[in-house]
């Protein structure tokens, strides 16, 4: 009887023991690959059970945060975007079937109340260890930039040239988060629908997530090598020409409108020129090019603390973008010397351009995320600034400075003078797009700078794509300098 008792204890021992095993197999060996599948929404029901924290600007507007919901609804929380778009391309979507995307998708553990520091908090106290973001942005800076854009296509980026601080990030066409947040799937599922066939892809934030031709803002850079190498000066000059041919084509460059242009190194900056950046391009021939280029970060994804960030390219949709890509193509180096050709530029990136001459040479960071702060407001982290690229000396910067005032002051991008006599620095372009035979030409506007330039507190960078006759038949100085005006004279005069 006692060996029958013995057998079936040990039999029960082995079974619990197998059972053990298997429950740990499955709740921590196959932890990450249950929660993964896509099938198991029981991870995602409790979040949508628990509250999650707030993003707030810098000047204290909630730009999302979670409500209680109201109803027959199967969640406590609804999540909320007070700001509709004006915000979507900084704190993107929280979505019960679609996930989520821009902060609230990098900071979900800090809004959520996961990352270790909270989860001790809570232990310690409190059921509620939610935590929030704090930005960079202003609200009113980001609503000014906004109204400028007036419903055009288009990019406003502003940023603190000494921090990388973003001040102000607007990407037209947005969306309204509000409306794919809905717990309703179906209702979400038809918005994503629209919006993913809506021209100008609006789901994506324009200004870090896409890259365009620059135009002649791009010859800050041109002219930032050139000076690094010792191709160029303020007492170079060239002589007044309408077109020029470069290496291995019979094909000739010309100027903007095909107009005769040259003058000092100077005038031919402020007047726009083409044919000067492109022989300075071919002069330091495309090893030069691509190495200068690469040490402003061309090619190199824009490193913000937002997801999915686009990198800038010297040659277009090929990498790597080195010396040899131009071997048996020299006419594209030069092109590439006045911002047409394969050059794209991320807004964002451009911005940083104008940020590192204001910067005496150094490139900053660039952020959106100030701090995050505990339930009870106290800092989990802030961010330091950092600097990411110094691709210019400060002799360089000082002398790209008194070439982007000459622009403001008697060049292209006079409609950027501001009000109070602030005395601004900027460079324009426009970029001829790819000619499409059968339809009509198109051009984005663009203009960069900063402001003031004895002691810059702003940069700033405008883009108007080329979506319409209105603005490809118009110039970066004309289209993209009076928003840059408007959104630097109100920074100026509402400074907190």
């Amino acid at each position: 009887m006692n060996q029958q008792i013995r057998k079936l204890a040990v039999g029960m021992l082995a079974l619990y023991m197998a059972l053990f095993a298997m429950l740990n197999v499955v709740q921590v060996g196959q932890k990450e690959a249950l929660n993964a599948n896509p099938q198991n929404n029981r991870q995602t029901i409790r979040d949508f059970n628990r509250m999650r924290g707030a993003i707030v600007t810098a000047d204290g507007t909630v730009v999302a945060r979670s409500v209680p919901t109201t109803g027959d609804s199967q969640f406590k929380y609804q999540r909320e975007y007070p700001t509709g778009e004006l915000f979507s391309n900084i704190t993107g979507y929280y979505t019960y079937s679609f996930g989520s995307s821009q902060l609230e998708k990098t900071q979900n553990d800090v809004l959520m109340g996961d990352t270790t520091q909270q989860k001790v908090d809570s232990v310690l106290g409190g059921a509620d260890n939610s935590g929030s973001v704090q930005l960079t942005l202003r609200a009113d800076v980001q609503r000014i930039a906004a109204q400028a854009l007036g419903g055009r296509e288009g990019t406003v980026v502003v940023m603190n040239p000494t921090t990388g601080a973003v001040i102000a990030m607007v990407s037209y066409p947005w969306y309204n988060p509000n409306q794919v947040a809905t717990h309703d799937s179906k209702a979400a599922e038809n918005v994503f629908n629209f919006l993913n066939n809506t021209p100008g892809k609006p789901l994506l934030a324009n200004a870090y997530q896409e890259n365009y031709m620059p135009g002649s803002a791009f010859k800050v850079i041109t002219t930032g090598i050139a000076l690094e190498n010792g191709f160029t000066s303020l007492d170079r000059s060239w002589p007044n020409e309408r077109e020029w041919v470069p290496p291995q084509t019979e094909d000739p460059i010309q100027n903007y409108g095909g107009s005769s242009c040259g003058g000092s190194m100077v005038q031919v900056f402020y007047r726009s020129c083409n044919i000067p950046f492109a022989q300075l391009a071919t002069e330091m021939g495309p090893q030069m090019m691509t190495d200068g280029v690469a040490r402003w970060g061309i090619g190199e994804p824009v490193p913000i603390d937002l997801p999915g960030a686009a990198a800038s390219s010297y040659c277009g949709n090929v990498t790597p973008c080195d010396a040899s890509f131009f071997e048996n193509q020299l006419p594209l180096n030069s092109i590439g010397g006045f911002g047409q050709g394969n050059d794209l530029m991320v807004p964002l990136h451009m911005c940083m351009v104008a940020a590192t001459v204001a910067n005496g040479g150094r490139m900053m960071t660039p952020y959106v995320v100030d701090a995050t702060l505990k339930h009870d407001g106290s800092v989990l982290k802030r961010t330091a600034p950092t600097v990411w690229k110094t691709p210019i000396s400060p002799i360089t910067a000082s002398t790209l400075s008194t070439l982007m005032v000459g622009v403001v002051n008697q060049g292209t991008g006079t409609a950027m003078q501001l009000d109070g006599g602030i005395q601004a620095a900027a460079k324009t372009g426009t970029a001829q797009l790819n000619f499409v035979e059968g339809e009509p030409q198109r051009s984005h506007a663009w203009i960069i700078g900063f402001a003031p330039v004895e002691a810059p507190q702003y940069a700033v960078a405008v883009i108007l794509k080329g979506t319409t006759d209105e603005i490809s038949a118009g110039t970066g100085g004309k289209l993209a300098g009076p928003i840059a005006k408007t959104v630097l004279d109100y920074l100026f005069a509402n400074e907190i």
